[in-house]
């Protein structure tokens, strides 16, 4: 039930649950409203003939937030960790090419030429500061490496996190340790490997739930019990009369129209809804927030017999994290998670599960294109590559035509007016995963960082 002093939290994705949960954990009253009929965004976990099939991120990095949130919740049992030795791979030329991720496997690899293994040998030497303007990804690998380095490693690299366009993604947003280390260093290289001996040359571990990602999102809605409704779309938030400083919301439950007064908003919504949402309390926020794309991005979880697989490199077998796709090897695939060998629990025995991304900003017309064409074209693909004989087992298609927001050349100065807009508007915050990054982790991190800022707010608001 909601009081006078209960704080509204409007989205059901991850960085909504994470906010309305750390609220209730400060001692505030809190309701979550989300507008479909589950609780989660994006993340799911589907079980489909006998395969345990992750919708949305395959794993997470276990975050010091994020770990705090598991623990929280009771689930610490119930994480699983890849192997960080697992290797990646890339599509070169038709065949798997290990990913080097070290300085001196760059220098080994096939997947680059001579003069681009002198570039990164020399690199260490030739000090350098990144320039004073917002640099794309692309720009800065061409600086400081070249072409060759930007089209072989770092653009598929950039499409299996961002489905994102190295050209327009802005390095300092979307990949901000990376520009810190040629700041303090003057030189990638010797900055990353001078943190590796600091760190111990640990490498994090990537994590999942025996029961699949869904299992933290079904943890917070059932900490929040009746603190959370599915099936409420808001229709409408305006400022309550003058004299007090509380937001009145209008929204539709099943069908009837509902409404409630409340001393906060946090909107955990995409771009495009929060602006909606906001334009009767502030039309400024929808010109910034349109400034922000969104990448399309198709997904394709499948399940084969093994016996239906004939990987080439046969004696490694489908060991490793998977692979990515260079747009010059012709496919449509960003890449592909191989499932069943990064977690146990994702597919019968002698069953084989993988996860293949299509579209991003590259490629964004796949994502209007009917479920059974984009299967067909996924399984396609991914047969030309593990040589799959056969049709799949099972297969899930999931499409999103506004998947991942995009940190292009000005995010910056985007966020900050929002942060600067948000602060001229007392009682409304926003959250979300197009402020500290698209990962779980970061958006744990400022969901907590933003309930800390409604809860001091709500304290000295009468």
């Amino acid at each position: 039930m909601a009081t006078a002093s209960t704080i509204l939290v409007i989205g059901g994705g991850i960085s909504g649950l994470a906010c309305a949960w750390r609220l209730r954990q400060l001692g505030q009253p809190v309701l979550l409203l989300e507008r479909s009929r589950c609780l989660g965004g994006i993340i799911d976990t589907v079980e489909q003939d006998g395969f345990r099939f992750d919708i949305g991120p395959q794993s997470f990095t276990n975050t010091q937030a994020l770990s705090e949130l598991i623990g929280e919740l009771g689930l610490g049992s119930e994480i699983l960790r890849a192997d960080p030795r697992a290797p990646r791979y890339i599509l070169k030329r038709d065949r798997l090419v290990p990913a080097p991720l070290s300085p001196p496997r760059l220098l080994l690899t096939p997947l680059l030429g001579a003069r681009t293994k002198l570039r990164i040998l020399s690199e260490p030497f030739r000090r350098s500061r990144p320039p004073d303007t917002d640099e794309s990804v692309a720009a800065f690998v061409k600086r400081k490496f070249g072409a060759d380095l930007l089209a072989n490693l770092v653009a598929p690299f950039v499409s299996g996190i961002w489905a994102g366009d190295p050209e327009k993604l802005s390095l300092a947003s979307a990949f901000p340790s990376v520009r810190l280390l040629e700041q303090r260093y003057g030189s990638v290289i010797r900055g990353a490997m001078t943190q590796r001996r600091e760190n111990g040359g640990n490498r994090p571990s990537l994590c999942n739930f025996r029961a699949g990602l869904k299992t933290l999102a079904a943890a917070l809605a059932t900490k929040l019990g009746d603190s959370s409704l599915t099936e409420a779309e808001i229709t409408a938030i305006r400022r309550a009369p003058a004299a007090s400083r509380r937001f009145e919301v209008a929204y539709k439950l099943q069908g009837a129209t509902q409404s409630l007064s409340v001393a906060a908003v946090v909107l955990a919504t995409p771009a495009d809804e929060t602006a909606r949402l906001l334009n009767g309390i502030e039309p400024g926020f929808g010109e910034l927030l349109a400034r922000i794309e969104y990448a399309s991005l198709a997904q394709v979880s499948a399940g084969y017999g093994l016996e239906q697989i004939n990987y080439r490199d046969a004696e490694k077998g489908l060991k490793g994290f998977g692979f990515l796709v260079p747009r010059s090897e012709g496919l449509r695939l960003l890449g592909t998670v191989w499932n069943s060998s990064l977690f146990p629990g994702r597919a019968a025995q002698g069953m084989a599960s993988f996860t293949s991304f299509l579209g991003g900003m590259t490629d964004l017309e796949i994502a209007s294109y009917s479920p059974e064409r984009i299967g067909a074209i996924a399984h396609s693909e991914l047969s030309s590559v593990l040589g799959v004989t056969g049709a799949p087992v099972a297969q899930h298609v999931s499409r999103w035509q506004r998947a991942l927001p995009q940190y292009n050349i000005g995010h910056q100065g985007t966020i900050s007016a929002l942060r600067d807009l948000a602060a001229r508007t007392p009682g409304i915050f926003l959250a979300g995963n197009y402020f500290e990054g698209p990962s779980m982790g970061a958006c744990v991190e400022h969901a907590n960082e933003i309930a800390r800022h409604v809860a001091r707010f709500c304290s000295v608001v009468p």
